[in-house]
């Protein structure tokens, strides 16, 4: 019995967070984050999913004012960057594979995989890694980067706050303006703070028109 109440509350709670979830184009100037309260919201997002737990983001934080108005041009003059308490550049690590090593040596020690089964998965999955395509590893970071983006504005919104995903920018000049090598794959940009003026309440397409059980309509 008290399970079930447990399980209800918390279905509702999380109902709350993704139906109060917007995109907030326009923020409180005067709210800023901590770095331990950014680091406290990172630390949720990234209990995300990732191939082989590979966990090939990287989070760039801008959020001085004399940084976030350099990023401004480079986002195509979007007012959310200049007024959110901090712009996550979410980005890719190519390399990121190669602290599977670390990954898996951690969960060893907490016991949750065998010493052995870890290394053979190790070796494995580092060899496949180094061996992919360019364009197929790229892929492959792009979805988890896209997994921990969505999952940051969750939780952002979880602890009161507000987000909005931004694509429009321009890679390579974000690239040279702040240093990012070529190791680094840009995925999103997440402007992050409270709102001062709601987002916009929008509709999604009916479920009976974007879904197919076992086989797909004809046109």
């Amino acid at each position: 019995m008290s399970t079930s109440t447990h399980t209800g509350q918390s279905s509702a709670l999380f109902a709350d967070v993704i139906r109060e979830r917007r995109s907030v184009r326009h923020y409180d100037k005067s709210v800023r984050l901590s770095h331990e309260e950014i680091k406290d919201l990172l630390k949720e997002a990234t209990l995300a999913p990732s191939s082989s737990n590979v966990q090939p983001w990287r989070f760039l934080v801008i959020e001085t004012e004399e940084l976030k108005a350099k990023l401004q041009p480079i986002a195509y003059n979007q007012s959310q960057v200049t007024e959110a308490a901090a712009v996550f550049v979410v980005l890719g690590d190519t390399e990121g594979y190669k602290k599977l090593d670390e990954v898996f040596g951690e969960a060893v020690k907490h016991g949750y995989i065998a010493e052995d089964t870890a290394k053979s998965f190790v070796e494995r999955s580092i060899h496949t890694y180094a061996s992919l395509p360019e364009e197929t590893l790229h892929k492959v970071i792009h979805i988890d980067g896209g997994i921990v983006s969505q999952q940051l504005m969750l939780v952002a919104r979880a602890h009161g706050y507000d987000t909005v995903a931004m694509g429009g920018y321009n890679a390579a000049e974000l690239k040279q303006a702040f240093g990012i090598s070529d190791r680094y794959i840009p995925i999103m940009l997440i402007a992050l703070g409270k709102a001062a003026q709601p987002g916009h309440q929008t509709t999604r397409l009916p479920i009976d028109d974007i879904t197919f059980f076992n086989e797909m309509p004809v046109n």
